[in-house]
């Protein structure tokens, strides 16, 4: 299956709410990675909050043309769960991979 976002609501300090189309709804970070030229302008949090669902990519974007992948706002939303390290660790999130315990 290929992750994508059905919505996104910015919370506060950096943190959005945010729903996967696999029924999944959590919440990211993102206030950690705001690095770089296309990410630095968000550190301003009228801009970060300004944050989106872009309807045709189905991930977040701003008007500042930034955007983030929507496997990597699942890992963040996600990245506590064990159940998913096997995915994280196929898509390059973690260095290796945690065994769930049952």
């Amino acid at each position: 299956m290929i992750i994508h976002l059905t919505s996104a609501t910015y919370l506060r300090d950096g943190q959005f709410e945010l729903a996967f189309n696999d029924g999944r709804h959590g919440v990211a970070d993102l206030s950690g990675m705001l690095e770089g030229p296309i990410f630095e302008p968000l550190r301003d949090p009228e801009l970060l909050a300004r944050g989106t669902l872009d309807p045709e990519t189905r991930t977040l974007s701003w008007p500042n043309g930034a955007d983030v992948a929507p496997e990597f706002l699942y890992f963040l939303a996600f990245r506590d769960d064990r159940d998913l390290s096997g995915l994280f660790y196929e898509w390059g999130y973690l260095r290796e991979q945690t065994v769930a315990s049952r």
